[in-house]
């Protein structure tokens, strides 16, 4: 940076999710007007925490010295879920864990539904079409994204976000907080790899595809297969990799598909 020149960096502060007044986790993300509503319903709702139907409001407490809170109220006698990933992420390198992961996340979701059908010519699009409207990262250089897409490649929804987690959480969040939105999703976006966590939140909010810029990990690549989602890795303009579901992909050549088990 030359003398006298300004970098703006992107933001990071905590925000603390309640539900129902009750602390269950504490997060750094990139504060937004409204996106800490996002974040939470995207969380609690990934995390087969809440059933979003049972949302009765979101609290935004007003801005603290030490980050944010939002609490998420449930409607009158809905009761919430036990959710089932906090539970694995301590030992998660191990096989059984694994096994025990997807076992779990079958059991709150069901496999996607056969289709859409994508052209691969939308697909290899996605990346400049999801860049080109990230406004906070053109400044700083330092948030992942993550995108919404139609079946025919038209963005819905951008969020960006320090932890590209809370990038997801924010665009399904948005999502199911407006059904007219999610009813027409069919494909996330992601600006980084693929793992095991963002297949998860992409099938429990019944998104059949998922496309990545960078790879995914063999126990994203496993879920997917097992819960018939399309998923799609290094993903560029001239081409990629698609490790489960070719079937949704429009005129798909065998060259482009990753082969074998991870």
């Amino acid at each position: 940076m030359t003398e006298g020149s300004v970098d703006v960096v992107a933001a990071e502060e905590p925000l603390e999710i309640r539900l129902g007044g009750e602390r269950v986790a504490v997060t750094m993300r990139t504060p937004g007007p409204g996106e800490d509503t996002e974040l939470a319903v995207g969380f609690l709702s990934g995390e087969g925490i809440i059933d979003p139907a049972d949302v009765a409001t979101v609290r935004e407490c007003p801005p603290r010295s030490d980050g944010g809170v939002v609490d998420v109220i449930l409607r009158e006698g809905a009761e919430r879920a036990g959710g089932w990933q906090r539970n694995f992420y301590a030992t998660s390198s191990c096989g059984v864990c694994g096994k025990a992961s997807i076992e779990a996340v079958r059991v709150a979701a069901p496999p996607a539904p056969e289709g859409p059908t994508i052209a691969t010519e939308v697909i290899s699009s996605l990346p400049n079409r999801l860049r080109s409207k990230q406004r906070v990262f053109e400044r700083t250089g330092g948030l992942h994204a993550a995108g919404l897409f139609t079946a025919q490649g038209d963005l819905l929804v951008l969020r960006e976000d320090v932890g590209r987690h809370n990038a997801v959480d924010k665009a399904i969040g948005r999502a199911l907080l407006r059904s007219d939105v999610l009813d027409r999703v069919a494909i996330l976006q992601v600006s980084g790899r693929a793992s095991f966590e963002l297949v998860q939140k992409a099938l429990v909010a019944g998104i059949p595809i998922l496309t990545a810029v960078s790879a995914p990990s063999s126990l994203a690549v496993r879920l997917a297969r097992e819960a018939n989602m399309t998923l799609v890795g290094f993903l560029r303009e001239t081409g990629f990799n698609v490790y489960a579901g070719e079937q949704r992909l429009a005129a798909a050549q065998p060259s482009a598909l990753a082969g074998g088990s991870p």
